[in-house]
């Protein structure tokens, strides 16, 4: 239940984008070291140090769980992780009384969650880490007081990390080549993105798997052409095979932009929103998966619907589109990590 939702889903958590862009962030990315640690190299020129980001003091500040305890997951064959809510940047969050319950999940994975990095900065993060820190798998169950929110969990997940994984870190400003997120036509919405109406039903706790897209809805009902629920980023079913469908309602033009990958053929940026909007909103993009066709020696295979491309869903679905510019990042920055110590 708990794996995070990108808007276009990732292929091995886009670790050719990691390779590719390491040089142009890096000039010379971490390596393990003996022990299992990792440190990293001083950046590039044009960079200064930032404090943390504003969500983290709306949050509170430094917190910690009342109780936690992990371990290494070393079941074979590996399955996939799961947690009791959503790990993603957005909102989606489930009621817990305060446990913070997953497993079998990566220490890059926590890292993700426990600093809201979004969709198109993981392979950044991922740059920075040691080979074990993307395989080895562990379980965290942890307790706290009350019912915090999902940003107070990762806040306390921070210093969880830190206490196990030694993990430090810092913000720095970084000038790096990104894309930014422009509106196509000036003030005009593509018919898949659109203002959130202040009226509409918004749970923010995960629904049933959002529904096929259908026409615009009744008054009073939900637009089912968007997912059910609010704050993320969620998959939706596609209106044809081979296609890719995801959708947001009540969410940020930045958590938009910032979430677009484009599957394994997509941007290897950093995405930033320069669309002007302003508000919240609700979207849907719609694409063929470029490279993934029905072999046609499979004599049962269905045949798939091409459909647009990730860039012309963007302009004909959302009214926008991608620009490569040069532009300051915020960037976490991982000074040190080591293996988890055996207790």
């Amino acid at each position: 239940m708990g794996n995070k939702r990108s808007l276009f889903p990732k292929t091995a958590l886009a670790i050719a984008l990691a390779v590719t862009m390491r040089a142009a962030l890096w000039p010379q990315s971490m390596s393990a070291q003996s022990g299992g640690s990792a440190e990293a190299s001083s950046g590039p020129a044009q960079s200064y140090s930032q404090p943390p980001p504003d969500w983290q003091k709306a949050a509170g500040g430094k917190m910690a769980f009342d109780t936690a305890s992990i371990r290494q997951n070393t079941t074979t064959p590996a399955r996939g992780w799961n947690s009791n809510f959503p790990l993603g940047p957005g909102d989606v969050y489930f009621p817990n009384g305060g446990v913070f319950r997953a497993a079998n999940v990566t220490l890059a994975t926590y890292i993700v969650f426990a600093y809201k990095i979004t969709p198109s900065m993981e392979y950044v993060e991922l740059s920075q880490l040691p080979k074990w820190a993307t395989t080895d798998r562990y379980d965290i169950q942890a307790k706290a007081e009350g019912n915090p929110t999902k940003d107070q969990m990762r806040l306390m997940m921070q210093a969880l990390l830190a206490d196990k994984f030694k993990l430090v870190v810092h913000y720095e400003t970084r000038q790096v080549p990104v894309l930014v997120l422009v509106m196509d036509q000036p003030g005009k919405l593509g018919p898949l993105l659109q203002q959130h109406p202040d009226d509409a039903p918004c749970p923010t706790t995960p629904m049933v798997p959002s529904p096929a897209p259908t026409a615009p809805p009744e008054p009073e009902k939900v637009d089912t052409r968007f997912p059910i629920t609010c704050g993320g980023i969620l998959d939706m079913v596609p209106s044809a095979p081979g296609r890719l469908r995801a959708g947001a309602r009540n969410v940020s033009m930045e958590l938009i932009a910032s979430s677009l990958m484009g599957g394994p053929n997509g941007p290897n940026r950093p995405i930033l929103d320069r669309t002007g909007l302003t508000g919240r909103f609700d979207a849907a993009l719609e694409f063929s998966l470029e490279g993934k066709r029905s072999s046609p020696s499979s004599g049962n295979a269905q045949p798939e619907s091409r459909g647009p491309t990730f860039a012309q869903a963007l302009k004909e679905q959302l009214g926008v589109k991608l620009e490569p510019q040069a532009a300051p990042v915020d960037v976490l920055v991982i000074d040190y990590v080591a293996q988890l110590s055996p207790n």
